[in-house]
């Protein structure tokens, strides 16, 4: 019995150094420990890139009287069940819920602590801001084509054989062909995950230059974060600015922001991560949703090449290579986009229910905030209500 327990002792004493060992190795760990999985307010612990506000706001009309009809209104959850849209708030803890048509708030809802103005992170919705800005620095010349390799623009990259032959396509479309482990499958499986690396690591590019290849680039559509950080490094190689800086200066203080947005750094002066890391207000939100419904026009000035828009939006007749939900959305240069339906509506989605919704049929833009969201897809009946048109799940299922 003595042996048993001191063979026992031996045996927590070298899982207890592993584990120590391995978070000297991976510092990142720590947080991974610490924070899990991100909320609303984790990106507070990292440094911040603070994007300036317009110099003049634009501001959407408020309609004297809200919809509270649309609280009655029913529309599908993730359970797949029909409940109202108050039910649907209160389950998925929405923060905000905004609803605008015709440049006119129509409704609005907030929790507690949360109205139009409070900073919220958006996660995957990064993801297509940084879409954006590749089609504006295209049109300047400062990045050629999509079909350059990635090594044109960082060289440093060139030590991995894996980037050889990945083009900014390839990585604007998800098809790199690089590694990723996403997080699910288990706690375990989480904490190593390449999804928890680059949220939590202190060094982006130090893990980017390591990565493997695992598909010939442009063959494999799989979801993941390395894809869009390397278009945000690629992006700050071709204009010699930041990201934050060139969303300032070509998105953010043209479209007639009122409040200071952010982007999260891995660690000062370091890397921006545009795949998780954007915060903004649910009112400038919005003005990003009008940007597009607008074609990236703003008050008669193109701030984002109309062509670029309509190719970011519409996949044409591309073979989808994702099928979320109900309504089919394609995951295309970095937005969703329903192919299920009377389609032609957008949208930038990021976990835990952050969205971005936009559906020029009814010029509508929607944004939501959420602790958790309670899943499926209510907001093109939601728009096709409020404008007063038919819908119906049975057919665009």
């Amino acid at each position: 019995m003595k042996a048993f327990k001191k063979t026992l002792g031996y045996l927590f004493l070298l899982i207890v150094v592993g584990f120590a060992g391995l978070l000297v190795w991976h510092p990142y760990l720590l947080r991974v420990l610490q924070y899990r999985t991100p909320n609303a307010e984790t990106y507070k612990i990292f440094p911040q890139g603070i994007v300036h506000k317009s110099d003049s706001a634009f501001h959407f009309y408020r309609a004297s009287k809200m919809r509270n009809d649309l609280d009655s209104l029913k529309v599908l959850d993730g359970n797949n069940q029909l409940i109202t849209f108050a039910d649907y708030f209160k389950n998925g803890k929405l923060y905000a819920f905004l609803v605008i048509r015709n440049d006119s708030i129509l409704y609005e809802k907030y929790s507690k602590g949360y109205s139009d103005n409070t900073l919220t992170t958006i996660f995957s919705g990064a993801k297509s801001m940084i879409s954006v800005m590749i089609g504006q620095a295209l049109a300047e010349g400062k990045i050629r084509s999509l079909n350059d390799k990635v090594t044109q623009y960082i060289p440093e990259l060139k030590t991995n054989s894996a980037f050889d032959h990945i083009t900014l396509k390839n990585l604007l479309e998800m098809k790199s062909g690089l590694e990723f482990q996403d997080a699910l499958g288990g706690i375990v499986k989480a904490f190593l995950s390449d999804e928890a690396k680059y949220y939590y690591t202190y060094d982006m590019k130090a893990e980017l230059m390591k990565v493997k290849l695992v598909n010939k680039p442009g063959t494999v559509w799989v979801y993941k974060s390395i894809d869009p950080i390397l278009l945000g490094w690629v992006l700050e190689k071709a204009t010699g600015k930041s990201v934050t800086k060139f969303f300032e200066d070509n998105v953010w203080r043209k479209i007639g922001t009122e409040y200071a947005a952010s982007w999260g750094l891995d660690h000062k002066n370091g890397l921006t991560n545009t795949a998780s890391r954007f915060q903004v207000t649910a009112i400038d939100f919005a003005k990003v949703g009008r940007l597009y419904l607008n074609k990236g026009n703003f008050y008669g000035k193109q701030i984002v090449p109309k062509n670029w828009v309509s190719q970011s939006v519409n996949i044409g007749g591309e073979k989808p290579a994702s099928a979320k939900g109900w309504q089919k959305s394609a995951h295309h240069y970095l937005w969703w986009i329903p192919q299920e339906g009377d389609n032609g509506d957008f949208a930038a989605e990021g976990m835990l229910g952050q969205r971005l919704y936009v559906d020029p049929k009814t010029n509508t833009i929607i944004v939501q905030f959420a602790e958790h969201g309670a899943g499926n897809y209510p907001y093109r009946k939601i728009s096709r209500y409020l404008a007063g048109m038919p819908f119906s799940y049975t057919t665009n299922k």
